[in-house]
């Protein structure tokens, strides 16, 4: 005969010391946890950018967005555009202002020195107008992307124009961000 001792913890659930715990109770723990983190972020001045308080849709829908000059200027113009929601008609109280400046450099290079792999750094200085021509804001933000050169100069022309798309992208969040952090600051 052999004697097969219980398992630990239906062994202290015999005696009462561990149960598992109910579904009300678990239900009731993360409840608990939600409001204490709540609690814990507005106590250290915490406050949501695009919630109440921040920077309004409607304010960032005011703003019309200069043309850019070039390609990447004509991407950063239609992704800031969609970002902001300043697509629509109406009379404008903001005028943003956008100067882009790009550069490539080869940072992947073969044993006959042809390069295989670019960086792609885009720089934006831009500046926002209120409905006088006052300057209220300005400021700068670059970003860097990359893309490979392969045998085939289309593809190669293609793994550019994205690059160049995605850095477009990434700075019209970066100035969307910027912006959304000013107005909600000045609480216009």
């Amino acid at each position: 005969m052999t004697d097969t001792a219980p398992h630990p913890k239906k062994a202290f659930a015999s005696l009462g010391i561990f149960r598992p715990p109910h579904r009300g109770e678990v239900e009731l723990a993360l409840k608990l946890s939600a409001m204490l983190l709540s609690l814990a972020l507005t106590a250290c001045g915490f406050h949501p950018l695009y919630g109440n308080g921040g920077a309004s849709p409607r304010v960032m829908a005011s703003i019309y967005v200069d043309p850019i000059p070039d390609r990447t200027g004509y991407e950063l113009r239609n992704s800031l555009i969609d970002l902001l929601d300043s697509g629509g008609g109406g009379a404008k109280q903001y005028r943003l202002k956008v100067r882009l400046s790009d550069q490539r450099k080869g940072i992947a290079l073969q044993n006959d020195a042809t390069i295989t792999r670019y960086n792609y750094l885009l720089d934006a200085d831009y500046e926002l107008y209120d409905s006088t021509g006052k300057l209220v804001t300005s400021g700068h933000q670059s970003t860097l992307t990359a893309y490979n050169v392969v045998a085939s100069p289309y593809a190669t022309l293609a793994a550019q124009q994205d690059a160049q798309k995605r850095a477009a992208q990434d700075l019209s969040q970066r100035i969307q961000l910027d912006l959304g952090v000013w107005f909600a600051r000045h609480k216009r």
